[in-house]
């Protein structure tokens, strides 16, 4: 049966692409300017006097804790750790439910262990809700944190811990450059219990925190090895609440998260070298530790976040998604991400501006394209950009989603050239079946938006470092590529 006519014109674009400069060999003109376009691109993150290629890596989690009803135990952790006075963390709606219940109820079981809630954390948050948390943590004299929710709680209470120690800090003193100045985390913050109420984001597991900055209509976050909580408490029974809309976009982060680290330029190719290792971000670039978490993530994904589609009640499911988000947490607060997230930050930002768009199954009042949906808006596009850089990793992500392995004819015979398009048609599949928006037209961006959703892109340099073809390309803010993937990703 002859091919679709948009599957042989990306066959024809991944060519094509195959022989661009950005996958091609280095030029003696281009090796005289590298150093010097090194420095100008990646100096935000780590400044040094001379650039030199990274040469290790480092391993960062959170504990973990995974069981069912483990969250009865978080009363008996704070006593062991001495907990003088606690800042308990939730949103409206998670403060109604089982799993707060259950928090709170350890707690008030100790004997003088004395804790105050914060329940305002808005769903996607921002600079404003964070400050108004910030301002909250720093009335008391708080020893630990208590966060009970999804990534926008998680995430509040590592801001409100961070400028608690930092007191007299701005909040865009450790705002990741260049939208803010990324200054290192030189103090220890305080102990900080993750509960998550989602099977998404990971951030029981890493030092990340992502906000919403509505002046610059993008997002953009905090990543330091110092935030990232002493304990993950991941309790089978606290995403039994949880709509299936949440389910899927949560899921759905969990997916990108596993095939951006595990596509993201080598650890051994981000420049420069720190001049000391506190320095060392915390996303590197893919390595072997982070890709034996992310591969495996992608798979019970894959796997699984269908199933909760056809039925939310699969328990079986919904225990194998929480393993997986831990799990890609892992990969990725090591790792890194790359392309998807970068581009859903100014996806997400500029939606209050212009679409509007309200996904369904939200509690708000307000517009929201959920971060799992706004990243995988995106994704057929990112990954048949990115194939060329690493055929052989994209081989075996299509072979994940077409549930086999790459020693099958049907994935081994297909020439590396032609792999980005294959599994840009398998990843467009795939979020069909999850009935994800047929990209950035159905969430009502149109064409004429494109120009400003890139320039809202191309400050994220955090991520943008770590993407092959672009990262990777020294000298160039990747302006030309950004614009084209975005086109692309209107519609599929």
């Amino acid at each position: 049966m002859a091919a679709p006519r948009n599957t042989i014109l990306r066959l024809i674009n991944a060519s094509q692409h195959t022989s661009c400069p950005c996958h091609g060999g280095r030029s003696p003109v281009h090796a005289q300017g590298q150093a010097q376009a090194m420095n100008q691109l990646r100096s935000f993150a780590t400044p040094v006097n001379h650039v030199e290629k990274e040469y290790a890596f480092e391993v960062a989690a959170s504990n973990l804790r995974f069981g069912d009803g483990v969250t009865a135990e978080v009363g008996m952790d704070l006593k062991n750790m001495k907990a003088r006075k606690v800042g308990v963390f939730a949103d409206p709606n998670v403060a109604k439910l089982r799993p707060m219940q259950t928090a709170i109820a350890a707690l008030e079981g100790q004997t003088d262990l004395p804790f105050e809630v914060y329940d305002r954390v808005v769903a996607e948050p921002t600079e404003d809700s964070w400050r108004d948390a910030i301002a909250w943590a720093r009335k008391h004299d708080f020893s630990h944190f208590l966060a009970v929710g999804g990534g926008s709680v998680i995430d509040t209470a590592k801001a409100a811990n961070l400028f608690s120690v930092y007191h007299d800090a701005n909040l865009f003193d450790f705002i990741n450059a260049p939208v803010g100045k990324g200054l290192p985390i030189t103090k220890s913050l305080l102990p900080l219990i993750a509960v998550p109420t989602t099977a998404g984001t990971g951030s029981e597991t890493t030092g990340t925190a992502i906000l919403d900055i509505p002046s610059r209509s993008f997002k953009t976050g905090i990543a330091n090895r110092a935030m990232k909580p002493v304990l993950g408490i991941v309790d089978t029974h606290n995403t039994e609440s949880c709509p299936l809309e949440v389910h899927i976009s949560a899921g759905l982060d969990v997916l990108f998260h596993s095939m951006e680290s595990y596509t993201a330029i080598p650890y051994t190719e981000r420049t420069p070298r720190p001049s000391n290792p506190i320095l060392r971000p915390a996303y590197q670039g893919s390595n072997p530790v982070a890709d034996i978490f992310s591969l495996w993530a992608l798979r019970t994904t894959v796997e699984h976040l269908p199933r909760l589609k056809k039925n939310p009640g699969d328990s079986e499911a919904r225990r194998q998604m929480l393993l997986a988000s831990s799990f890609a947490g892992i990969g990725f607060g090591n790792a890194g991400v790359h392309l998807c997230h970068g581009m859903s930050y100014p996806i997400s930002g500029l939606n209050k501006k212009g679409p509007k768009y309200k996904h369904p199954g939200y509690v708000t009042d307000l517009p929201i394209i959920p971060h799992g949906v706004s990243v995988a808006l995106t994704g057929p596009a990112v990954f048949q950009f990115t194939a060329p850089s690493s055929p052989e990793r994209h081989r075996e992500a299509l072979a994940i989603f077409n549930q086999t392995t790459i020693s099958d004819p049907s994935i081994a015979r297909i020439p590396d050239r032609d792999i980005g398009a294959h599994l840009y048609e398998a990843i467009a599949r795939f979020l069909d079946g999850l009935g994800v928006p047929r990209g950035l037209k159905a969430v009502g961006y149109k064409s004429s938006d494109v120009e400003r959703l890139v320039e809202g892109t191309i400050p994220q340099r955090r991520v943008l470092d770590l993407a092959p073809g672009i990262g990777d390309v020294f000298g160039s803010d990747g302006k030309e590529h950004l614009t084209k993937i975005m086109e692309n990703s209107l519609e599929y």
